[in-house]
C-alpha cells in the first residue's frame, strides 16, 4: 500500500518514524566479529590447555564464552535486521501505517488495545545497543508490534499513540 492510499484512509499525514536498519546491521557485524575473535582465540587456548589445571582452562572458557555470546547476539541482531528491514511508522490523524519489508498495514486508532513502554531510564549505552527503551503496541486482534531504540523518536511515537488511544487526543495533520 502506498502512503497516499493510507493517507486517504487515515486522514492527513502527520509525521514519520523510521527504524535505522543500517545501524542494526552494523551492530550485528560487530557482534559477529566479537564472536569470531573469541572463538578464534578460545579454540587454540582450549586445545593447548587439555590436561592442565593452571589458568589456561579458565582463560579458554572465558574466550569461548565471549565467542558464544558474540555469535548469539550477532545472529539475533542479523535476524532482527532482516525481519524489520525498511520498517517505518507513518502517523496520521486517524491512525498509523506500519510499513515493513515492502508491506504496509493500516491501523486505525480504534484497533489499538494498549500501548506500553519500558526503559527510558537514561541508560545511553543500552539505548545505543537498541536494548534500552522499548514500546509495545497491542492490537485488539492480538497482534503485537514491538518498537525498540533503533526507531527514531521512539518516545515521541509512544506518546502520540498513547495520547490518541487512551486520551482521545489525536495528532493534527500538517496538510497535504
Amino acid at each position: 500500500m502506498r502512503r497516499t492510499e493510507a493517507a486517504e484512509q487515515l486522514g492527513r499525514f502527520v509525521r514519520e518514524h523510521r527504524t535505522d536498519g543500517a545501524r542494526r546491521l552494523r551492530q550485528a557485524g560487530i557482534w559477529l566479529m566479537v564472536g569470531a575473535v573469541g572463538t578464534a582465540f578460545g579454540m587454540p587456548v582450549a586445545i593447548a590447555s587439555v590436561g592442565t589445571t593452571d589458568g589456561a582452562p579458565g582463560l579458554a572458557g572465558l574466550l569461548l564464552g565471549v565467542g558464544l555470546v558474540g555469535w548469539g547476539l550477532g545472529i539475533w541482531r542479523l535476524v532482527q535486521a532482516f525481519r524489520t528491514r525498511e520498517q517505518c511508522f507513518d502517523i496520521h490523524e486517524r491512525g498509523f501505517t506500519h510499513r515493513v519489508a515492502g508491506t504496509a498495514t493500516v491501523i486505525p486508532w480504534q484497533d489499538v488495545a494498549q500501548v506500553s513502554t519500558s526503559g527510558g531510564d537514561g541508560r545511553p549505552l543500552a539505548d545505543a545497543r537498541g536494548m534500552g527503551s522499548t514500546c509495545e503496541i497491542r492490537l485488539h486482534s492480538g497482534r503485537r508490534i514491538r518498537v525498540d531504540a533503533f526507531t527514531e523518536d521512539l518516545r515521541d511515537l509512544a506518546a502520540v499513540v498513547h495520547r490518541a488511544v487512551h486520551l482521545g487526543q489525536f495528532p493534527q495533520g500538517r496538510g497535504r
